[in-house]
C-alpha cells in the first residue's frame, strides 16, 4: 500500500475545523472509526470556473447548529455520526498545480481509510478526483469489484481535457481504462445539456455504461430510475462508490459550482436519493464535489446543501446498520 501524506489544515485554502465538530484524527490515528471524512481542496482539473479548492471548508462550515458531533435525524432519531463512528481527517496536503502528484496523494489517502475498514467520504475539490478516490478504494476492495453511482449534469467520460489526460471531464474513462471500475459497473444519473458529443456517448454504449438523462427521468420518473440503478449496483458488485456532483441540481437552487446546467433535480430529489442509496446499498464509499463557494448564492445555499447530502448519505448508512443489526 501507498504510504499516506500526512493531512493539512495548514494550507490557505484547507479547512481548520471537522465537519458537524466529529473527531478530528490523523489519517496514521483512524482507530475504530467506521466513517472518516477526508478533504480535497483540489481544482486544477477544471475548465471553466475554478474554486471548488474551498469546497471542502464550505461544506465544513455550512451549518446552523452547534459542532458537537451529534445530529439525530428528525425522521428516525437516529444519529448517523454516532451510529456509523464518524471521524475527521482533515483535508490533503495537496500541490497547487501538480495534478498528478496531487491525485497521488488523494489516492494514498482514500486507501489508507479503506484499508482501516472505514468507508471514506470525500469532500471536493472538482470531480477529477473521482478518478483519485475510487482507484484508492479499489486497491483495497479489488479492481472491478465496487459498482460506481454518479449523479452529474455531465458524464464525464472525456478522453482527454484539453490534451491532458486528467481534468473534470474526464475520471470516469480513465477509472474504464485503467479497470478500477468497469463500464459496466457504471450507473449515471441527471445528464443534461450539450456536452459529451455523440461520439463519446458511443464510447459509453461500448463499455456498457448505463446512463439516465433529465429526460429519462422526466418520462420515467426518478423514482422508477433509481431502482434501476440499485439493482444493477447491487448485481454482482461487492459494494458500490456513491459520486454527487453538485450541478446534477438544478443551479437555481445550486448555483456555487463551476459549469452550472439548468434543468437538473431538486435538493428534494438528491436528499431523498442518496439517503436511499445509503439505505439500500453496502456504501464503501461517496464524493460530494464541485462546489464552488465563489459563485454561491446569499446564504451559501449550494454549500449548505452539500452539507446535507453527505449527512443524508450517512444516515441512509446509519438506517442501514441499524437495520441490520
Amino acid at each position: 500500500m501507498s504510504e499516506p501524506f500526512d493531512t493539512s489544515r495548514d494550507l490557505a485554502f484547507a479547512a481548520r475545523g471537522s465537519f458537524a465538530g466529529v473527531p478530528a484524527r490523523s489519517l496514521a490515528d483512524i482507530g475504530d472509526a467506521g466513517v472518516v471524512i477526508l478533504g480535497a481542496p483540489f481544482d486544477w482539473g477544471t475548465s471553466y470556473r475554478a474554486g471548488a479548492r474551498f469546497g471542502p471548508k464550505a461544506i465544513r462550515e455550512a451549518d446552523y447548529l452547534g459542532f458537537d458531533g451529534y445530529r439525530p435525524h428528525l425522521p428516525t432519531g437516529i444519529d448517523p455520526l454516532g451510529t456509523l463512528g464518524v471521524v475527521d481527517a482533515g483535508d490533503v496536503l495537496v500541490i497547487p498545480g501538480a495534478v498528478e502528484e496531487s491525485l497521488d496523494r488523494i489516492t494514498a489517502s482514500v486507501e489508507t481509510i479503506a484499508a482501516a475498514g472505514a468507508v471514506p467520504i470525500v469532500l471536493g475539490g472538482d470531480h477529477t478526483i473521482t478518478y483519485a478516490n475510487a482507484t484508492g478504494l479499489a486497491r483495497v476492495a479489488g479492481f472491478g469489484k465496487v459498482a460506481l453511482i454518479h449523479f452529474d449534469a455531465h458524464a464525464d467520460t472525456g478522453a482527454t481535457q484539453y490534451g491532458q489526460l486528467y481534468g473534470h471531464g474526464t475520471p470516469m474513462r480513465r477509472l474504464i481504462e485503467s479497470g478500477a471500475v468497469p463500464g459496466h459497473r457504471f450507473v449515471q444519473i441527471g445528464l443534461r445539456g450539450y456536452w459529451p458529443d455523440p461520439e463519446t456517448f458511443a464510447w459509453m454504449r461500448e463499455q456498457q455504461m448505463r446512463y439516465f438523462t433529465m429526460n429519462d427521468i422526466t418520462q420515467k420518473g426518478l423514482s422508477a430510475v433509481v431502482d434501476e440503478a440499485v439493482r444493477h449496483a447491487a448485481a454482482d458488485a461487492d459494494g458500490v462508490f456513491v459520486s454527487v456532483d453538485i450541478d446534477v441540481v438544478d443551479p437555481g437552487s445550486a448555483p456555487g459550482t463551476g459549469t452550472p446546467e439548468p434543468g437538473g433535480l431538486t435538493p428534494r430529489q438528491i436528499l431523498d436519493t442518496v439517503r436511499r442509496l445509503g439505505r439500500d446499498l453496502t456504501v464503501l464509499g461517496a464524493d460530494v464535489v464541485e462546489v464552488a463557494p465563489p459563485y454561491d448564492g446569499p446564504g451559501q445555499v449550494t454549500a449548505f446543501l452539500a452539507n446535507r447530502i453527505v449527512l443524508e448519505i450517512l444516515n441512509g448508512m446509519a438506517e442501514r446498520r441499524v437495520a441490520l443489526a
